[in-house]
C-alpha cells in the first residue's frame, strides 16, 4: 500500500475546520433556554379576586390571587391561593385558607368552561349567647367546581357548582356560586 501523507494531513485539516465552523454557527443562534423562558412568561396570565363586605356588625374580607398558563387559545391550566375572613359580631367568626388548581377550556372565544379543585382549611368559631359558650370547628374542605361563563377580553362572568358539596361539613352555604374571573 502506498502511503499518502498529504491526504492524512488533509483529513485532519478538514476535521478541524468543520469543528471551528460548527462552533461559529452555533454561537450565532440564541440559546434554547432563553428563548423558552421568554415564551413561557408570554403565555402566563395573573389575576384573581378581591372581596369586601361590611354591614351592621358584619365583616367579609377575601383575597384570591391566581395565575394561569395558556397552552393555546383554547386550553389553560393554573393555580391559586385563597384567604377569607368572615365575622358576625357576637355570633360567628371564620378563617378559610388554602389553594386550588384550575383548568379552563374555551371552545369558542365567548364561552369558558372550567374545572377547579379547591382545598381549604376552615376554622369556625360560633358564640352561643344562651349558654355563654363557644363552639369551635376546624376541618379541611375539598371542593370540585364545574363552571361555565361568558368571556369578553380578560373578564369572564359565570357560575360554578361544587359537585362535592356536603351541607353538614361545608365551607360554603350553597353548592352554586356565581363568579367574576379577571386575568391580565
Amino acid at each position: 500500500m502506498t502511503n499518502y501523507p498529504f491526504f492524512s494531513q488533509f483529513k485532519y485539516i478538514i476535521f478541524s475546520a468543520s469543528l471551528v465552523l460548527c462552533s461559529a454557527l452555533s454561537a450565532q443562534q440564541q440559546p434554547f433556554k432563553k428563548q423558552s423562558q421568554s415564551d413561557f412568561w408570554e403565555k402566563v396570565q395573573f389575576g384573581g379576586g378581591l372581596g369586601l363586605g361590611f354591614g351592621s356588625g358584619y365583616t367579609d374580607i377575601s383575597i384570591a390571587p391566581s395565575a394561569i398558563y395558556n397552552f393555546n387559545p383554547y386550553v389553560a391550566l393554573g393555580i391559586g391561593a385563597q384567604y377569607s375572613y368572615v365575622s358576625q359580631k357576637d355570633f360567628y367568626t371564620s378563617n378559610l385558607y388554602g389553594g386550588s388548581l384550575i383548568a379552563l377550556v374555551n371552545p369558542i372565544e365567548q364561552i369558558q368552561l372550567s374545572v377547579e379543585l379547591e382545598q381549604l382549611r376552615v376554622n369556625v368559631s360560633v358564640e352561643d349567647d344562651f349558654n355563654n359558650s363557644s363552639n369551635t370547628r376546624n376541618f379541611w374542605n375539598t371542593g370540585l367546581f364545574l363552571g361555565a361563563g361568558y368571556r369578553t377580553n380578560n373578564v369572564t362572568i359565570g357560575g360554578r357548582y361544587n359537585v362535592l358539596y356536603n351541607e353538614n361539613d361545608a365551607a360554603y352555604s350553597s353548592a352554586f356560586m356565581p363568579f367574576v374571573r379577571v386575568y391580565f
